[in-house]
């Protein structure tokens, strides 16, 4: 099965595609961050999804899995569409278009099976809702990252293992332990508080110039389950 990666430098869903005897390669305008650059196409995804003969990778691709840039496509695009320190209101409005222009193009290439992974955002409203909203925690994770799926020719992806949490978290601000109960604290149900959350419930992983980076880092459980449950779908 021939599997291409797009936008992806960590390599984590091609070396667990490759783990089970598939011929997948990551792509990035990028170098690659997982270790194995033999497997990397180092292109614009544009340039390998239209081939030109002599670049070494396979014409044609059984399964595509797309993590488009999400920095303009998210449901914080609404502050940077307004303007602020680093974008202008145009500027920011103009990324916004070329982001959703290519989040689209990933949406029409040509292939039978294709998955396109982003955060909560825009293209709920400006393409289709996704097919289904995914946890860490659903599949061995104890973190919480709601993750959106856009499937073509493929089944949903089934949770393999549901991560436990030790606290929950109270609309109060309170957090005590998950062995009170949901209804522990106040009348109104507490959530989970996961191990990449802050009491508020934000991600607390510090501003950095590789937090998108890091932030963008596929789990390896879902890679896994992306791998062993779509290996087989391809004739």
């Amino acid at each position: 099965m021939k599997v291409l990666v797009a936008c992806e430098e960590s390599q984590t869903v091609t070396k667990a595609f490759r783990n089970l005897g598939h011929e997948a390669y990551s792509c990035d305008i990028l170098d690659c961050s997982g270790g194995h650059p033999e497997w990397h196409i180092k292109d614009s995804i544009h340039h390998v999804l239209c081939y030109s003969p002599g670049r070494g990778y396979p014409v044609f691709w059984d399964l595509i899995i797309a993590h488009p840039p999400c920095t303009f496509l998210t449901v914080a695009n609404t502050y940077i569409k307004r303007g602020c320190s680093k974008y202008t209101k145009e500027e920011a409005e103009e990324e916004v278009r070329l982001a959703k222009m290519f989040f689209m193009s990933l949406v029409h290439a040509n292939c039978d099976r294709i998955c396109i992974e982003n955060p909560i955002g825009i293209m709920s409203r400006e393409y289709r809702k996704p097919d289904q909203i995914i946890h860490p925690w659903m599949f061995g994770h104890p973190e919480s990252k709601a993750t959106c799926l856009w499937l073509k020719g493929l089944p949903l992806l089934k949770p393999t293992k549901y991560a436990e949490f030790e606290k929950y978290r109270c609309k109060c601000g309170n957090v005590f332990d998950q062995s009170f109960g949901k209804y522990g604290c106040c009348n109104t149900p507490a959530k989970p508080l996961w191990n990449n959350q802050t009491k508020s419930g934000q991600n607390k992983l510090p501003p950095s110039k590789d937090r998108a980076k890091i932030r963008s880092k596929t789990y390896e459980g879902i890679a896994q389950a992306m791998a062993e449950q779509w290996s087989n779908l391809a004739p």
